[in-house]
Protein backbone atom coordinates (compact mmCIF):
# COMPACT_ATOMS: atom_id res chain seq x y z
CA UNK A 1 0.00 0.00 0.00
CA UNK A 2 2.62 2.17 1.31
CA UNK A 3 4.71 1.63 -2.38
CA UNK A 4 1.26 2.19 -4.43
CA UNK A 5 0.97 5.63 -2.65
CA UNK A 6 4.58 6.28 -3.29
CA UNK A 7 3.96 6.10 -7.11
CA UNK A 8 1.20 8.05 -6.93
CA UNK A 9 3.15 10.48 -5.72
CA UNK A 10 5.75 10.18 -8.00
CA UNK A 11 3.25 10.43 -11.01
CA UNK A 12 1.66 13.51 -9.80
CA UNK A 13 4.96 15.35 -9.56
CA UNK A 14 5.65 14.60 -12.91
CA UNK A 15 2.73 15.71 -14.12
CA UNK A 16 2.99 18.72 -12.23
CA UNK A 17 6.87 19.54 -13.54
CA UNK A 18 5.33 18.82 -17.12
CA UNK A 19 2.76 21.43 -16.93
CA UNK A 20 4.79 24.08 -14.97
CA UNK A 21 7.48 23.63 -18.06
CA UNK A 22 5.35 22.59 -21.04
CA UNK A 23 2.65 25.43 -20.36
CA UNK A 24 4.89 28.28 -20.49
CA UNK A 25 6.41 27.01 -23.69
CA UNK A 26 3.51 26.27 -25.26
CA UNK A 27 2.10 30.07 -24.23
CA UNK A 28 5.23 31.64 -26.00
CA UNK A 29 4.32 31.04 -28.96
CA UNK A 30 0.31 31.63 -29.44
CA UNK A 31 0.44 33.95 -32.96
CA UNK A 32 -0.80 33.82 -36.23
CA UNK A 33 0.88 32.29 -39.09
CA UNK A 34 3.86 34.24 -40.39
CA UNK A 35 1.99 33.89 -43.86
CA UNK A 36 -1.87 35.29 -44.26
CA UNK A 37 -2.59 35.15 -48.17
CA UNK A 38 -6.25 36.81 -48.05
CA UNK A 39 -5.94 38.05 -51.31
CA UNK A 40 -4.75 34.86 -52.97
CA UNK A 41 -1.99 35.90 -54.67
CA UNK A 42 -0.02 32.89 -54.45
CA UNK A 43 -0.24 29.12 -55.64
CA UNK A 44 -0.04 26.46 -52.55
CA UNK A 45 3.29 25.81 -53.75
CA UNK A 46 4.75 29.51 -52.92
CA UNK A 47 2.98 29.56 -50.17
CA UNK A 48 4.17 26.24 -48.59
CA UNK A 49 8.54 27.51 -49.78
CA UNK A 50 7.76 31.13 -48.58
CA UNK A 51 6.04 29.91 -45.17
CA UNK A 52 9.42 27.61 -44.37
CA UNK A 53 11.45 30.57 -45.70
CA UNK A 54 9.70 32.84 -42.88
CA UNK A 55 9.80 30.70 -40.50
CA UNK A 56 13.19 29.97 -40.50
CA UNK A 57 14.21 33.51 -40.82
CA UNK A 58 11.85 34.15 -37.70
CA UNK A 59 13.37 31.39 -35.33
CA UNK A 60 16.69 32.43 -36.07
CA UNK A 61 16.63 35.71 -35.82
CA UNK A 62 14.10 35.49 -32.90
CA UNK A 63 11.91 38.21 -34.84
CA UNK A 64 8.47 37.40 -36.69
CA UNK A 65 8.49 38.16 -40.58
CA UNK A 66 4.72 38.77 -41.54
CA UNK A 67 3.59 38.46 -44.78
CA UNK A 68 -0.14 39.54 -44.82
CA UNK A 69 -2.14 39.73 -48.26
CA UNK A 70 -5.69 41.36 -48.20
CA UNK A 71 -8.51 42.06 -50.53
CA UNK A 72 -10.23 44.53 -48.07
CA UNK A 73 -8.41 47.09 -45.69
CA UNK A 74 -12.12 47.51 -43.79
CA UNK A 75 -12.43 50.68 -43.63
CA UNK A 76 -8.93 51.14 -42.45
CA UNK A 77 -5.42 53.05 -43.94
CA UNK A 78 -2.92 50.44 -44.38
CA UNK A 79 -0.44 51.21 -41.69
CA UNK A 80 -3.89 51.03 -39.15
CA UNK A 81 -4.79 47.79 -40.51
CA UNK A 82 -1.05 46.62 -41.24
CA UNK A 83 -0.55 47.37 -37.06
CA UNK A 84 -3.68 46.09 -35.51
CA UNK A 85 -3.31 42.81 -37.81
CA UNK A 86 0.61 42.80 -35.95
CA UNK A 87 -1.14 43.60 -32.67
CA UNK A 88 -4.12 41.54 -32.83
CA UNK A 89 -2.74 38.32 -33.83
CA UNK A 90 -0.01 38.34 -30.97
CA UNK A 91 2.81 38.03 -33.00
CA UNK A 92 6.49 39.51 -31.91
CA UNK A 93 9.15 37.88 -29.85
CA UNK A 94 9.89 38.81 -26.44
CA UNK A 95 8.77 41.42 -23.71
CA UNK A 96 9.44 44.16 -27.13
CA UNK A 97 6.95 41.85 -29.54
CA UNK A 98 9.98 41.96 -32.06
CA UNK A 99 8.69 41.77 -35.50
CA UNK A 100 8.55 42.71 -39.09
CA UNK A 101 5.10 42.88 -40.50
CA UNK A 102 4.87 43.38 -45.12
CA UNK A 103 1.33 44.15 -46.08
CA UNK A 104 0.18 43.77 -49.60
CA UNK A 105 -3.55 45.70 -50.10
CA UNK A 106 -5.13 44.65 -53.08
CA UNK A 107 -8.18 47.18 -52.75
CA UNK A 108 -5.85 50.26 -52.93
CA UNK A 109 -2.51 48.76 -54.45
CA UNK A 110 -0.43 49.61 -51.54
CA UNK A 111 2.38 48.28 -49.23
CA UNK A 112 3.08 48.42 -45.65
CA UNK A 113 5.74 47.60 -43.21
CA UNK A 114 4.80 47.63 -39.89
CA UNK A 115 7.66 47.33 -37.28
CA UNK A 116 7.75 46.43 -33.83
CA UNK A 117 10.04 46.30 -31.12
CA UNK A 118 14.34 45.21 -32.10
CA UNK A 119 12.24 45.40 -35.88
CA UNK A 120 12.40 49.12 -35.43
CA UNK A 121 15.69 49.35 -35.20
CA UNK A 122 16.81 47.23 -37.44
CA UNK A 123 14.47 48.97 -40.57
CA UNK A 124 15.48 52.33 -40.39
CA UNK A 125 12.86 54.92 -42.31
CA UNK A 126 16.00 55.08 -44.63
CA UNK A 127 16.86 51.66 -45.08
CA UNK A 128 12.95 50.74 -45.69
CA UNK A 129 13.10 53.41 -48.92
CA UNK A 130 15.92 51.41 -50.00
CA UNK A 131 13.85 48.03 -49.15
CA UNK A 132 10.93 49.73 -51.37
CA UNK A 133 13.19 50.33 -53.83
CA UNK A 134 14.21 46.59 -54.52
CA UNK A 135 10.38 45.25 -54.08
CA UNK A 136 8.65 48.11 -56.01
CA UNK A 137 9.82 46.41 -60.07
CA UNK A 138 7.92 43.02 -58.59
CA UNK A 139 5.38 44.52 -57.24
CA UNK A 140 3.98 46.50 -59.70
CA UNK A 141 4.65 43.56 -62.51
CA UNK A 142 2.56 41.34 -59.91
CA UNK A 143 5.61 38.82 -59.20
CA UNK A 144 4.37 38.90 -55.59
CA UNK A 145 6.06 35.68 -54.52
CA UNK A 146 9.48 36.66 -55.94
CA UNK A 147 8.59 40.50 -53.80
CA UNK A 148 8.01 38.62 -50.58
CA UNK A 149 11.12 36.10 -50.89
CA UNK A 150 13.36 39.45 -51.65
CA UNK A 151 11.51 41.09 -48.67
CA UNK A 152 12.19 38.13 -46.17
CA UNK A 153 16.24 37.81 -47.35
CA UNK A 154 16.28 42.16 -46.89
CA UNK A 155 14.94 41.50 -43.24
CA UNK A 156 17.60 39.07 -42.43
CA UNK A 157 20.33 41.00 -43.58
CA UNK A 158 19.01 44.12 -41.93
CA UNK A 159 18.33 42.29 -38.27
CA UNK A 160 21.96 40.73 -38.93
CA UNK A 161 23.74 44.17 -39.67
CA UNK A 162 21.56 45.92 -36.65
CA UNK A 163 23.02 43.24 -34.39
CA UNK A 164 26.09 44.07 -34.88
CA UNK A 165 24.95 47.38 -33.70
CA UNK A 166 25.02 48.98 -37.13
CA UNK A 167 21.97 49.14 -38.42
CA UNK A 168 21.66 50.55 -42.25
CA UNK A 169 20.69 53.86 -42.18
CA UNK A 170 22.25 57.36 -43.85
CA UNK A 171 25.37 56.93 -43.60
CA UNK A 172 25.49 53.20 -44.97
CA UNK A 173 22.94 51.34 -47.03
CA UNK A 174 23.50 47.54 -48.87
CA UNK A 175 25.09 47.73 -51.78
CA UNK A 176 22.30 47.45 -55.17
CA UNK A 177 22.02 44.01 -56.37
CA UNK A 178 23.66 43.92 -59.90
CA UNK A 179 20.59 42.39 -61.18
CA UNK A 180 21.48 43.52 -64.77
CA UNK A 181 24.57 41.40 -65.14
CA UNK A 182 23.22 38.33 -66.17
CA UNK A 183 20.97 39.82 -68.75
CA UNK A 184 23.87 42.08 -69.79
CA UNK A 185 26.00 38.61 -69.75
CA UNK A 186 23.04 36.94 -72.57
CA UNK A 187 22.91 39.83 -74.61
CA UNK A 188 26.63 40.02 -75.10
CA UNK A 189 27.12 35.84 -75.20
CA UNK A 190 24.56 36.32 -78.05
CA UNK A 191 25.88 39.57 -79.89
CA UNK A 192 28.87 37.90 -79.96
CA UNK A 193 28.15 34.69 -81.47
CA UNK A 194 25.94 36.51 -84.11
CA UNK A 195 28.21 38.80 -85.02
CA UNK A 196 31.10 35.68 -85.58
CA UNK A 197 28.81 33.31 -87.63
CA UNK A 198 28.47 36.79 -90.16
CA UNK A 199 32.07 37.17 -89.59
CA UNK A 200 33.12 34.07 -91.04
CA UNK A 201 30.43 34.36 -93.86
CA UNK A 202 31.72 37.49 -95.31
CA UNK A 203 35.28 36.00 -95.00
CA UNK A 204 34.57 32.87 -96.66
CA UNK A 205 33.02 34.82 -99.99
CA UNK A 206 36.65 36.33 -99.90
CA UNK A 207 38.51 33.16 -101.83
CA UNK A 208 40.60 35.24 -103.79
CA UNK A 209 42.14 37.67 -101.32
CA UNK A 210 45.26 37.31 -99.36
CA UNK A 211 46.85 38.17 -96.51
CA UNK A 212 49.16 41.00 -96.47
CA UNK A 213 51.68 42.20 -93.60
CA UNK A 214 51.70 45.67 -94.94
CA UNK A 215 49.93 48.14 -97.06
CA UNK A 216 52.40 49.33 -99.81
CA UNK A 217 50.65 47.53 -102.52
CA UNK A 218 47.89 50.10 -102.09
CA UNK A 219 49.87 52.90 -102.32
CA UNK A 220 51.38 54.47 -106.37
CA UNK A 221 55.10 54.36 -106.53
CA UNK A 222 56.29 58.27 -106.14
CA UNK A 223 52.84 59.76 -105.51
CA UNK A 224 53.70 61.31 -102.31
CA UNK A 225 57.15 62.88 -101.19
CA UNK A 226 56.01 63.72 -97.73
CA UNK A 227 59.19 66.79 -96.94
CA UNK A 228 58.70 68.07 -94.02
CA UNK A 229 56.77 66.38 -90.51
CA UNK A 230 56.12 68.33 -86.65
CA UNK A 231 53.34 68.93 -84.69
CA UNK A 232 52.16 72.04 -83.26
CA UNK A 233 50.75 72.44 -79.94
CA UNK A 234 47.81 74.76 -79.97
CA UNK A 235 45.43 75.45 -76.80
CA UNK A 236 44.10 73.56 -74.44
CA UNK A 237 41.08 74.35 -72.43
CA UNK A 238 39.06 72.69 -69.29
CA UNK A 239 35.47 73.20 -68.31
CA UNK A 240 35.58 72.28 -64.46
CA UNK A 241 31.30 72.10 -63.13
CA UNK A 242 30.40 70.90 -59.95
CA UNK A 243 28.63 67.38 -59.34
CA UNK A 244 25.15 68.50 -57.82
CA UNK A 245 24.07 66.16 -55.43
CA UNK A 246 21.20 63.91 -56.00
CA UNK A 247 18.78 63.21 -53.64
CA UNK A 248 17.03 60.57 -54.68
CA UNK A 249 20.07 57.95 -54.89
CA UNK A 250 19.56 55.31 -51.76
CA UNK A 251 22.91 55.67 -51.69
CA UNK A 252 23.23 58.99 -50.42
CA UNK A 253 23.75 59.71 -47.01
CA UNK A 254 20.86 62.34 -47.31
CA UNK A 255 18.54 60.31 -49.18
CA UNK A 256 15.08 61.68 -48.64
CA UNK A 257 16.51 64.85 -46.27
CA UNK A 258 16.55 62.70 -43.60
CA UNK A 259 19.32 62.62 -40.78
CA UNK A 260 18.42 58.81 -39.88
CA UNK A 261 17.02 56.60 -37.54
CA UNK A 262 13.45 54.77 -37.10
CA UNK A 263 10.59 57.38 -36.89
CA UNK A 264 7.62 55.92 -34.74
CA UNK A 265 3.90 55.99 -33.83
CA UNK A 266 1.58 53.97 -31.60
CA UNK A 267 -1.28 51.85 -33.15
CA UNK A 268 -4.97 52.22 -31.94
CA UNK A 269 -3.85 49.15 -28.62
CA UNK A 270 -1.36 51.53 -27.15
CA UNK A 271 1.93 49.85 -29.09
CA UNK A 272 4.81 51.49 -30.43
CA UNK A 273 5.35 50.99 -34.41
CA UNK A 274 7.62 52.00 -36.86
CA UNK A 275 7.45 51.04 -40.67
CA UNK A 276 6.28 53.18 -43.55
CA UNK A 277 4.53 52.27 -46.96
CA UNK A 278 3.39 53.35 -51.11
CA UNK A 279 1.53 52.21 -53.54
CA UNK A 280 2.08 50.25 -56.87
Amino acid sequence: MQKIKKRRYVVALVLLLSVVFICPAAAARQAGPRLTDQANLLTDSEKTQLLELLDEISERQQTDIVVVTSKSLQGKSAMEYADDFYDENGYGFGEEKDGILFLISMEESSWYVSTSGFGITAVTDIGLRFMAQQLSDDLSKGEYEEAFTIFASLCDDYLTQARMGKPYDADHLPKKPFAFLKYFLTAFGIGFVISLLAVERMRDKLGSVYRRLVADCYVKEDSMKLTKMKDIFLYRQIDRREKQQDNNRPDNANYGGHSGGSSTHESSSGATHGGGGGNF
